[in-house]
């Protein structure tokens, strides 16, 4: 079955809690004592509703303030297509959790209040999602019960975020405005009646007619390889493959490659998937490669097409979304996690701060805080081949490991 990862952003009290949960019960995927807990919850608190925000708000802080704190994973299922949400907070403070819950999706939802239409925060859901490469964005304009499900507001809103959307450097966006009520359950999965004059699709009809070829990005085939396979058993006794995942494109038998960093060329021999022999590895498939000469390759190299290398490079320029407490500093050193190669790499320089409400850069920043943004460059100890993130989403990106905590102390997208 297909699979469908969705981001969803919006700001305080937009109801995006209560939408994903409004998906979850139209399509029947809460559980029977979920929902008892619900409706049981619900009436303790004197609600006339069914609160759907309880089938997503797991933290004890999350379900007492009515907010989002953290990302939750929420899944469901229809009978064409498997979905993934990735519910992300929208307060400012977690800015760091939007981008992480937004980074391995395909697709994205950002909500906006009819009453409020689009505020500062919106114009951050949605550099987060165009900084990221969001093939898919939904715009749902929700809460259309609270202003008489007017026409006029939704257009009104739709104006001003065509404004914002002028503002962006990733055109290839399909944006698609659906004006929705999470709440009475309009447009959400069910058409509405009291929305005659929307003649477009509900939310989940969209969804479920996404073309996921369309909204992976493509770009050139790379193969990173994460690991040898030597069975040495008496039927594969010579056997030596490469197991790994294609990216950005196709591999076929008889392709020319390159193997990095040694630069060694040799061609694809065979293609596996456990047992079976493929003529062709698709973009995103794991699988098996065996080539035609015995040449040196190992865990962190990369397989490319002998026509198309990426960058080779001991420095790189990147924009980088810092996660940690401890401030980034040029001269810092920080261990550069790039696929599932791992290189040491110092600051360089701190270019400049992003405003991700598109107010401008800040060129005095000389240091980076959870949650900033900003323009980093970076010098290594050793090459990584590595593409502009804007041409492939996967070999562009990487994180920053502290070397002393192990933890991941940002992310950042190669330009």
């Amino acid at each position: 079955m297909k699979v469908l990862k969705l981001a969803t952003a919006g700001s305080v009290d937009d109801g995006k809690s209560t939408l994903i949960g409004r998906l979850l019960y139209d399509t029947k995927s809460l559980t029977t004592d979920k929902l008892e807990a619900i409706e049981k919850t619900s009436k303790q608190r004197g609600y006339d509703y069914l609160d759907f925000s309880l089938a997503t708000d797991g933290l004890v802080a999350e379900r007492e303030q009515g907010i989002t704190i953290d990302v939750a994973h929420i899944y469901f299922s229809t009978p064409t297509k498997s979905y993934i949400i990735a519910d992300t907070p929208g307060h400012v403070e977690y800015t760091r959790n939007m981008v992480t819950g937004a980074s391995t999706s395909q697709a994205a939802i950002i909500l906006i209040d009819a009453r409020k239409g689009v505020i500062e925060q919106t114009y951050r859901h949605f550099f987060i999602n165009n900084m990221l490469r969001i093939k898919d964005v939904i715009v749902a304009i929700n809460k259309m019960d609270l202003v008489d499900y007017s026409e006029d507001t939704f257009n009104a809103i739709k104006a001003d975020f065509e404004e914002l959307m002028a503002k962006r450097d990733y055109q290839d966006q399909n944006i698609t405005f659906i004006p929705v009520s999470a709440l009475k359950g309009d447009n959400v999965v069910n058409k509405s009646d009291a929305m005659p004059w929307y003649q477009g699709q509900t939310l989940l009809q969209h969804l479920e007619e996404l073309d996921l070829k369309d909204i992976y990005n493509t770009g050139t085939p790379r193969f990173p390889v994460q690991y040898v396979i030597r069975p040495k058993t008496d039927d594969f006794h010579d056997f030596r493959g490469f197991a790994g995942k294609v990216y950005g494109g196709e591999l076929s038998v008889g392709d020319e490659v390159v193997a990095l960093p040694s630069q060694t060329r040799s061609k694809i021999k065979e293609i596996y998937f456990h047992d079976k022999k493929f003529q062709t590895a698709s973009r995103r498939s794991s699988v098996t490669i065996t080539l035609e000469d015995e040449i040196n390759v190992s865990r962190g190299d990369m397989l490319v097409k002998a026509d198309d290398l990426p960058q080779i490079e001991k420095q790189f320029t990147a924009t980088v979304s810092w996660m940690d407490s401890e401030q980034l500093t040029p001269g810092k050193k920080y261990v550069v996690q790039h696929g599932v190669n791992k290189v040491l790499a110092k600051v360089d320089a701190i270019h400049h701060k992003i405003k991700p409400d598109y107010t401008g850069i800040d060129e005095e920043a000389t240091s980076l805080g959870m949650n900033d943004i900003a323009k980093v460059s970076f010098k290594l100890n050793k090459p990584i081949f590595y593409d502009a993130f804007k041409d492939h989403r996967t070999n562009g990106s990487f994180i920053l490991i502290d070397a002393q905590s192990n933890a991941t102390a940002g992310v950042g997208f190669i330009e």
